[in-house]
């Protein structure tokens, strides 16, 4: 048995995002002879999924695939089509024009972020600088979400269990959370700032800045009360802890 990394994330055309994983990945502290891999759903030419089961299998060997899906929820369709390429799952549980990959390993397939705790200590280490008064605050947590009945529902249970873990850590007043699709950002703010007397901090649940930190949720915020700082979870070195646990959870029960 040679295990080996395939971390999965989306990808963008924005290089700088692909660096910020790619920044993470190289300080992961595993055995130097566990072969990792960064790969992408899209976009980035040359570093797609196959191409990186295709370098663990055929340059370095592997014979178990571990794949953390470097993904905010389990509400997300990329992880049930990504979850039925790879052997995973026998169908998907919506359409998907992603074919099955060319996998000769044995897949051993990890989480997403959910609601775990050390996502939520990202979460506030990126948004207590706009925290002046906690009393009177709530920590807003906006995610991408989804349309689609029961991947909504998955969003909903981990991005409302993740606020909760964000408030209690950072010792704010209340907690909730919005979600682009189906939108409910300016909604959930405009009640909490204007029914509710509260101040609100908008934290985004995005793995790294682009178009929806920078545009798309200041864009739905126009005209509103709130506080942004606008920081998606990456750079963060707690992400290399949230992999490395899942890495090694993995790792233990190949070993049992």
């Amino acid at each position: 048995m040679k295990p080996g990394v395939l971390i999965i994330s989306h990808g963008s055309p924005d290089a700088a995002w692909v660096r910020l994983v790619d920044d993470s990945v190289t300080k992961l502290e595993l055995p130097a002879e566990m072969p990792v891999a960064a790969s992408f759903l899209e976009v980035v030419e040359g570093r797609l999924i196959q191409d990186g089961i295709d370098h663990l299998e055929e340059e370095e060997g592997v014979t178990d695939l571990i794949v953390i899906p470097l993904f905010v929820s389990s509400g997300s369709t990329h992880i049930d089509e990504i979850a039925y390429a790879l052997g995973v799952k026998p169908f998907p549980e919506k359409e998907t024009d992603l074919e099955p990959f060319r996998v000769r390993a044995r897949v051993h397939f990890g989480e997403p972020v959910d609601d775990d705790p050390v996502i939520a200590h990202m979460v506030w280490d990126k948004i207590k600088a706009i925290s002046a008064e906690r009393e009177r605050e709530v920590v807003l947590l906006v995610g991408h979400g989804s349309v689609h009945d029961g991947f909504r529902q998955h969003w909903e249970r981990g991005i409302s269990s993740l606020a909760e873990h964000v408030r209690e850590i950072g010792g704010v007043k209340h907690a909730d959370y919005a979600l682009l699709n189906p939108d409910s950002l300016a909604a959930k703010t405009r009640y909490w700032s204007e029914e509710r007397g509260m101040d609100v901090l908008v934290a985004p649940l995005f793995l790294s800045g682009g178009y929806f930190t920078k545009k798309a949720i200041p864009g739905r915020l126009e005209g509103l009360k709130y506080r942004y700082s606008g920081e998606a979870l990456l750079p963060h070195p707690m992400l290399n802890d949230w992999i490395q646990r899942q890495i090694f959870t993995i790792m233990k029960s190949l070993t049992l």
